[in-house]
């Protein structure tokens, strides 16, 4: 495939999803992602895109929701040794709320291995997961969420997890800051994880370094507040606290 092709095919595949990680572009074109970055830094010189750290999205993008199998793909080496840490830290029968994020959905998938555990999750990407395996999973209902179509929200979703109790809840959001608050740009996801929070003995963050030093449009809460913060970054050397155990390098 000549380079302009590909930069053609890149744009027809970007004007179907407005974004993309690498890898996505790489196996949907069964081409190296070298090949793939290439084309993207001249697409980006050219005004066409906008590149991040692992993907890509149109320049003239606004917004359009970024479904659940793109982001699953971005970072996820990342996330799934993230999801491993995490999961070190889930006991024998533990109640587990797991929120509708990436990265909670690598989690969901390594818990059937450990004994009576059960899952409480808006998510209905995990629910599809989880009832592959004899665990046991409750969902909140709700409505779909018009900005994240596998994710259940609203009313339904909010009465239902008040009155469920958990040993942890395991969370990820859009971005954190250089003061430790995190953020979300859903804000319906917000509540919901605010409920988790605050029926959960233990709170843990999940959060690739992707999301460092960004900001979104939502306030989540702050690092102070939260038991475990699980990244692939050295997190002691970003924020000041007195209980520098809870920052865990995965």
């Amino acid at each position: 495939m000549y380079k302009c092709e590909r930069e053609d095919e890149i744009m027809s595949l970007l004007n179907e999803t407005e974004y993309a990680t690498v890898d996505y572009l790489a196996k949907k074109m069964n081409i190296s992602s070298s090949s793939i970055r290439r084309d993207l830094k001249n697409l980006e010189e050219r005004g066409l895109v906008n590149r991040s750290y692992g993907g890509v999205k149109l320049a003239e993008a606004t917004g359009k929701r970024i479904p659940f199998t793109l982001r699953s793909h971005e970072n996820s080496p990342q996330k799934k040794q993230i999801a491993k840490a995490a999961v070190s830290l889930i006991n024998v029968g533990d109640v587990v709320f797991l929120d509708g994020s990436s990265s909670a959905y690598f989690v969901a998938e390594l818990l059937p291995a450990i004994s009576g555990v059960t899952v409480v999750t808006n998510s209905v990407d995990i629910m599809s997961c989880l009832s592959r395996y004899d665990i046991k999973a409750y969902c909140t209902g709700g409505n779909l969420s018009p900005e994240n179509k596998g994710v259940l929200v609203g009313g339904c979703a909010q009465d239902f997890l008040r009155k469920m109790r958990a040993d942890v809840a395991i969370f990820s959001v859009q971005s954190v800051n250089a003061d430790g608050d995190f953020f979300d740009c859903y804000s319906e996801e917000v509540t919901i994880r605010n409920i988790m929070m605050q029926n959960a003995r233990r709170r843990i963050l999940l959060c690739d370094s992707s999301k460092w030093n960004r900001t979104s449009i939502f306030y989540q809460g702050n690092v102070r507040d939260i038991d475990y913060v699980i990244s692939d970054q050295d997190l002691n050397k970003l924020f000041t606290d007195p209980t520098p155990e809870k920052y865990i390098l995965a």
